[in-house]
């Protein structure tokens, strides 16, 4: 498929015309929520097989041939050209899909209690998913566990080919990761055996596959301690045919200080789990100064960090599925930022009658604009081209796929980009 950013005085029409597809195909496979006035800076992506590229000035058959890796000949007999040496300015040359690599991809999911709204979600996207990830089952001071309206979403992920992993976090009934919760449980043996006791019962029960450590503010004194945990778990898990995996905070050394990070120890999360999930987002926070949430430099430094201490084959890349919109000015321990979707963010551009940038150093859109109090207010989000770019990391890194935080919002050219740049594997 290939991206189209949209340029002032566009219309859906015209880029139709363009790239020889119909406007309704391109507004209800993008799910275009602002068909009749486009944004500039706006990406679309068109659903072809393959992409287009129109011969600028100077350009040769040869040198397209070298930047999409594919022979001349072939680029000559799939495009019906006898004499390449006269290529015409804005000839316009199709460009033939690439094979796919096979990668693994999963998401998180937050049941209500309800459970109305899940099995929806889950089958709209469920063709794109390896495993889906179901937050949380939150871990009490006594080692047991809080339940969870969970049966909908694994029923639905079956429904899907999808593997379904029960969630771990130490998150106390009054909210937030506790530090003190988890130091609890790690300093008492008796506590970890009945959380796991419980956790494969659950799981027994349920038909969850794997079971996933989200264990976040673990604190430098029990990183070991830790460690002797997931071992324990893995021992345990294994015995039965279960998977194991960890959540970990996005580290750039060995040494990083902080207490999300120094619990977290990569190189032996590498040794004990199946996989690992590294939460590369959250730059840009709501309790935070405007910036992108999910930063590509920022992105590759923890990534490259990563496949030093964890092997490739268990490395899965955090990506988000939404954005912030800020109101400023920006004040330390103010009001949080709104979380929104892609799709929302389109609209907020379209509604106040601004242009998308875009900062090709995060590889993140990004625009500002006043509201009817007269307030400024500074969005970041995701889109297609910021999608594309953390792609294109995950196969030059050669990992084992990716993950997305968190399934509710809306983004389908994300979808449309995972089917064009990988297949996606089934293990159920």
């Amino acid at each position: 498929m290939q991206i189209h950013v949209v340029k002032q005085g566009e219309t859906l029409q015209g880029i139709a015309n363009t790239y020889n597809v119909t406007a309704a195909r391109l507004e209800e496979s993008n799910q275009i929520p602002n068909a009749d006035r486009l944004v500039p800076g706006q990406t679309i992506v068109i659903p072809i097989w393959g992409s287009y590229h129109w011969i600028q000035p100077g350009e040769s058959l040869y040198q397209l041939s070298r930047r999409y890796e594919i022979p001349v000949e072939e680029l000559q007999r799939i495009n019906q050209i006898s004499s390449p040496e006269q290529l015409q300015v804005g000839f316009r040359v199709y460009i033939p899909q690439k094979q796919r690599p096979e990668r693994d991809v999963s998401a998180y999911l937050e049941p209500r209690p309800t459970g109305n709204q899940e099995p929806a979600i889950i089958n709209s996207v469920g063709e794109n998913l390896t495993f889906i990830t179901l937050f949380s089952y939150q871990i009490n001071a006594d080692g047991t566990l809080r339940p969870m309206n969970d049966q909908p979403s694994i029923n639905a992920a079956y429904q899907n080919r999808v593997v379904p992993l029960m969630v771990l976090t130490n998150i106390p009934p009054e909210g937030g990761f506790s530090t003190e919760l988890i130091t609890t449980i790690l300093n008492d043996p008796a506590l970890q055996d009945r959380l796991l006791d419980e956790s494969l019962a659950i799981m027994r029960e349920k038909g969850y596959l794997g079971l996933d450590f989200d264990i976040e503010y673990v604190g430098a004194a029990n990183r070991e301690k830790y460690n002797e945990l997931l071992r324990k778990a893995s021992a345990r898990l294994k015995a039965e045919g279960f998977l194991l995996s960890s959540a970990l905070a996005p580290k750039t050394s060995v040494t990083q200080t902080g207490v999300l990070y120094e619990g977290h120890d990569y190189q032996a999360h590498g040794e004990i789990v199946d996989f690992t999930f590294i939460m590369t987002y959250e730059w840009g926070w709501s309790g935070g100064p405007p910036m992108a949430v999910s930063p590509l430099n920022q992105v590759r430094r923890v990534m490259e960090f990563a496949v030093s201490q964890i092997p490739t084959s268990k490395l899965m890349m955090g990506i988000p599925l939404y954005g912030y919109d800020w109101t400023l000015p920006y004040v330390q321990g103010g009001a949080f930022a709104r979380a929104i979707s892609p799709q929302q963010a389109i609209l907020l551009a379209d509604q106040y009658g601004v242009e998308i940038q875009y900062d090709e150093t995060a590889q993140s859109p990004h625009f500002n604009y006043t509201d009817e109090q007269g307030r400024e207010h500074e969005v970041w989000f995701e889109d297609a081209r910021s999608i594309q770019a953390k792609f294109d990391l995950v196969k030059e890194l050669g990992i084992r796929g990716f993950f997305y935080w968190v399934l509710r919002f809306e983004f389908p050219q994300n979808w449309l980009l995972v089917q064009d740049n990988f297949v996606v594997r089934k293990r159920v």
